[in-house]
């Protein structure tokens, strides 16, 4: 899934810094762009509920029809369907290579996984939505170990405080081991969830 708007304007327009690098010019102009930006007025009941919807889908950077298909799947399981639809898109690899210091952002983590440069169990995986298991193993390919992304990597430049308590993580060793599922109390995405599940289920 690729978005072109840049995102820093994306940021702005959902609220919310979608990277690190964003984070500066969100905090200059914390409002949405265009030049009614400042001034919008009030915003429907629909509309409170698409922007969080959207919020939630593009912190994981993915397409509508994969946001759709990660609800309805919660909306089956057993427990809150909205903890349950984020604790399910945080299992997808990508955002498993991203939260454990594997990548800087979600992009970035999206384009090594389709670029094939992980294993999952030991075999290839290059499906950025492959959604991981407890016990499931998650390893950099022998190789792309020296390639600069995952030198960078293993010094740590990636980890901001303490990884996610469901990995463990061996960073020197490029290795992931997911624990278990996450809980939504866990997870470090900014969403009302619950207005997600309303704006699917209007």
């Amino acid at each position: 899934m690729n978005n072109s708007r840049p995102k820093a304007k994306l940021s702005r327009a959902l609220g919310i810094p979608l990277t690190p690098k964003c984070v500066k010019y969100f905090e200059k102009r914390p409002f949405p762009p265009g030049v009614h930006g400042r001034s919008r007025r009030k915003a429907s009941d629909y509309q409170v509920r698409l922007l969080e919807k959207q919020r939630l889908r593009h912190q994981y950077n993915i397409s509508e029809s994969q946001m759709r298909k990660a609800y309805d799947d919660a909306h089956r399981a057993e427990g809150k369907t909205g903890e349950m639809m984020v604790s399910l898109l945080e299992r997808r690899l990508d955002a498993t290579v991203m939260r454990a210091g594997l990548a800087r952002t979600i992009y970035q983590a999206r384009q090594l996984v389709v670029h094939g440069h992980f294993t999952v169990d030991g075999k290839k995986v290059d499906r950025p939505g492959y959604r991981l298991k407890p016990g499931q193993i998650v390893e950099v390919r022998e190789s792309s170990r020296a390639k600069p992304p995952f030198e960078i990597a293993k010094a740590g430049a990636h980890l901001d405080g303490p990884t996610a308590p469901y990995l463990s993580t061996v960073i020197e060793d490029l290795r992931i081991t997911v624990l278990r599922v996450p809980e939504r109390s866990e997870i470090r995405v900014q969403c009302d969830e619950q207005l997600v599940v309303e704006f699917y289920a209007r």
